[in-house]
């Protein structure tokens, strides 16, 4: 029998319109930017144990790259999975993006935690591994370790009240961004997105 033939594809905007309530959200009252860019901000929500925010890695180095020169892009990384060792990851790229890493080390640690799998949360394909047993910010430091960061003064700062400050405010912008999910994409503090 002859195949069906391919339903269309669904275009990305209504008319070349994007809708908002059904493309993206509006975030009220607006809030503050991850950066102190004074650019448009194009803010990446994510966690480096995160398998969605992986598979869309390569599509965000992209937008980087092409991101028009009034626009900047800034990371927001996110902790709302303990059980996936969110947090530690979290207060790593903190930590890196303090010691000035952070950039540097991006493709490095997806590559940690998804195809070398040393900072891993898996035990196996389907099972985590106990909490007593995930990667620790020693092994995360070991990464950084290889873009110009020592070790020991990276465990240091991890530890430190300026980092649990940023952890603390990140955590406070997720919730104030409404955001529910990663990868998510928050534009300027205003506008809300997934990238389905």
């Amino acid at each position: 029998a002859p195949a069906a033939p391919a339903a269309p594809a669904t275009p990305f905007v209504d008319e070349g319109k994007w809708v908002e309530g059904k493309h993206y959200f509006r975030i009220e009252p607006a809030q503050a930017k991850v950066s102190g860019t004074d650019k448009v901000e194009v803010a990446e929500v994510f966690s480096y144990g995160c398998p969605a925010c992986n598979a869309f890695h390569p599509t965000m180095n992209e937008l980087a790259k092409q991101l028009p020169s009034n626009a900047a892009i800034a990371y927001l990384p996110a902790s709302f999975m303990p059980a996936e060792n969110w947090p530690m990851l979290q207060r790593a790229f903190l930590t890196a993006q303090s010691l000035g890493v952070a950039d540097k080390a991006n493709d490095a640690m997806y590559e940690a935690v998804w195809n070398t799998k040393v900072l891993s949360a898996m035990q196996t394909e389907t099972s985590l591994k106990p909490a007593s047993a995930l990667p620790t910010l020693d092994d995360a430091a070991k990464i950084y370790a290889k873009f110009g960061a020592d070790p020991k003064e990276f465990v240091a700062v991890a530890n430190s009240f300026a980092i649990n400050t940023k952890v603390k405010r990140a955590d406070d912008l997720l919730k104030a961004y409404g955001v529910e999910s990663t990868p998510t994409i928050v534009v300027n503090g205003k506008y809300r997105l997934t990238p389905g």
